[in-house]
């Protein structure tokens, strides 16, 4: 799928939501064309951010982390993982607006145990 292509199923995706879900979303939501890993180097597909002062709060998804994990699905397979980050970043707005943080907390459990069970130690290696 191509960025174009992405950013119409992100706009398509997004107008199927109600309208509430957007309120106090200010900045809005938007694909951007980068690849972003976290400091572990694991792909961050989307992201959720509240800024006190300038944009606010608002939603990104990240279209170079997404080909990078599912460039070989199908257009439709690539536009369900779409649908799902998008989902993903408006529950964290969600749960943000309400003062509610088991999102967030999720999110670092499963970081986690992802690393615990994926990293290895040099000594593997021998």
């Amino acid at each position: 799928m191509t960025f174009e292509e992405a950013e119409i199923a992100l706009e398509e995706i997004a107008s199927a939501l109600p309208r509430e879900i957007f309120d106090g979303l200010n900045g809005g939501y938007v694909l951007l064309p980068d690849l972003i890993v976290d400091k572990h180097g694991l792909l961050i597909l989307g992201s959720y951010h509240v800024e006190p002062y300038g944009l606010g709060r608002y939603v990104t998804v990240h279209y170079g982390s997404l080909m990078e994990a599912y460039s070989y699905y199908s257009p439709r397979k690539f536009r369900d993982e779409l649908k799902h980050v998008l989902h993903h970043e408006l529950i964290h707005h969600l749960e943000s607006l309400a003062g509610d943080k088991s999102l967030e907390i999720q999110d670092e459990i499963d970081r986690a145990q992802y690393l615990q069970n994926n990293l290895y130690r040099d000594d593997d290696l021998l």
